[in-house]
């Protein structure tokens, strides 16, 4: 069983958990949700498409992320998330986290941080190793391309993280 942990308004730990999508969060509880933007130096991004048999959003695009689990620290969760979904190791790679932003919704008992991070690192196709389970498949794409599924209304948090494409 997945366990996540509560965090107060202050992102901090409360030191109680809950269990992976139990949305039983009151007001002023939070989990914490990392999201990582993976970048070549030739300014094109990886971006993946969820898995068509997602519950929510099957068949948009987006970039790796995910919960971070109990006792899992922000930087070490977007390791594990990008690492598990392209199979890139971004643990040597240039960059890092770049900004928070949170969610609320009470009547849903879903209340959530968002760490956003950006690695920049060579890469191609030969090194992504897709999470079939999770998506359906991968592009690499410029900027421009994201704008266009963000403006179709395909790509997930875009609008609370276009400040991390470049």
């Amino acid at each position: 069983m997945e366990l996540w942990d509560i965090y107060d308004s202050n992102k901090k730990r409360t030191g109680r958990t809950m269990k992976r999508n139990d949305w039983c969060l009151k007001e002023g509880e939070y989990h914490l949700t990392v999201i990582g933007v993976v970048m070549r130096p030739d300014g094109k991004y990886l971006i993946t498409k969820r898995a068509m048999d997602k519950s929510w959003a099957p068949g948009w695009w987006e970039v790796s992320g995910g919960a971070a689990m109990a006792g899992e620290d922000s930087a070490d969760a977007i390791h594990r998330e990008i690492l598990e979904e392209t199979g890139l190791d971004v643990s040597n790679a240039e960059g890092g986290y770049l900004f928070s932003y949170h969610r609320e919704n009470p009547e849903e008992g879903d209340n959530y941080f968002i760490d956003v991070y950006r690695f920049v690192m060579d890469f191609d196709d030969d090194d992504i190793t897709p999470q079939e389970s999770e998506t359906s498949g991968y592009m690499i794409a410029d900027k421009k391309q994201i704008e266009e599924f963000a403006a179709q209304g395909i790509f997930l948090h875009y609008d609370s993280i276009k400040e991390a494409f470049i």
